[in-house]
């Protein structure tokens, strides 16, 4: 696909209202009669109203593709939330934006953290375009798969390719890139990240994150295949292992979003119970903090 090439989706989703509450990082939430509507989101305004009867607004993502990137892999994802949650992260977009100033977004945690998937509803709400890093390495080596790498090549052949595929994004505005869980581990990472981006750690407790990774397999994840036991032991296992090493890399993002806090806040028992939109929302009022700071604001060119 050419440089430069934009393009835009409009697509409609069902909704069904009548959710679980879940709690707003703003105001309370309404209850809602259970019935589904055809609802499709806006990009270009905020509705400043909700109904429960046949509401329609709409959806359009405009997104950029770059060179040395195919559009596979620098794409939007779909936000399927309710209505009010929606509008919540449309509202605080529109917020964040004038101190974003159009610079990018990476996503750092440990492998299972949501990065992927809170990654997509940040690009779609921003109006920006979504890489994941890895899958950019595995185009690069023939489409191996990151465990192929890894078992073929080695680790330090695949950091070698994670550190110039870091390299290239960095040049770019407008993104929001997932990160692989070692991506922290090089300094030289972290001058391309911040080069004009802004690192956010998506801190998950490793109890949720072993859950996750236990529930869809480890044959994925080829830093797992050390440990012995059932799925869930051995990811625990080499998660804290992994955390103990990487834990002071990950302390340095410019903001962190810390699961337990927002279920706390919210009044939830389990971070488990937490949607991917609530947080994308508290991702984007972290983001809002560090830029009003001072350094934060010098790095926007504010």
């Amino acid at each position: 696909m050419e440089a430069g090439v934009a393009c835009k989706l409009n697509y409609p989703t069902w909704i069904r209202f009548g959710r679980k509450s879940t709690g707003s990082l703003r105001f309370d939430r309404i209850a809602k009669q259970e019935h589904k509507t055809r609802v499709v989101v806006s990009a270009h305004f905020p509705v400043q109203t909700s109904s429960n009867r046949h509401r329609s607004v709409s959806l359009e993502v405009s997104c950029s593709s770059y060179t040395n990137f195919s559009a596979s892999t620098m794409e939007t994802g779909s936000i399927h939330a309710p209505y009010d949650e929606a509008l919540m992260l449309k509202n605080k977009s529109l917020e964040v934006e004038p101190y974003l100033n159009g610079h990018s977004i990476y996503l750092v945690g440990l492998m299972g953290s949501g990065k992927t998937t809170v990654g997509k509803i940040l690009s779609h709400v921003l109006g920006y375009s979504f890489c994941d890093s890895d899958t950019l390495i595995e185009q690069e080596v023939n489409g191996m798969s990151v465990a192929e790498i890894f078992k073929l090549h080695g680790e330090s052949f695949f950091r070698k390719k994670e550190t110039e595929v870091l390299q290239r994004l960095s040049s770019k505005k407008q993104l929001v890139v997932s990160t692989g869980g070692g991506a922290v581990v090089r300094d030289v990472n972290w001058d391309y990240m911040q080069k004009k981006g802004i690192v956010v750690w998506l801190d998950v407790p490793l109890e949720a994150l072993a859950q996750r990774i236990a529930a869809v397999g480890t044959h994925s994840r080829p830093l797992l295949h050390y440990e012995d036991g059932d799925p869930y032991t051995k990811a625990l296992k080499r998660l804290s292992y992994l955390l103990e090493q990487r834990g002071k890399n990950y302390a340095k993002a410019n903001a962190r979003v810390s699961l337990e806090e927002i279920a706390g806040k919210l009044g939830y028992r389990d971070v488990s119970d937490l949607t991917p939109t609530e947080i994308a929302i508290e991702a984007l009022e972290q983001i809002e903090v560090y830029l009003k700071e001072e350094d934060g604001m010098a790095i926007a060119g504010l």
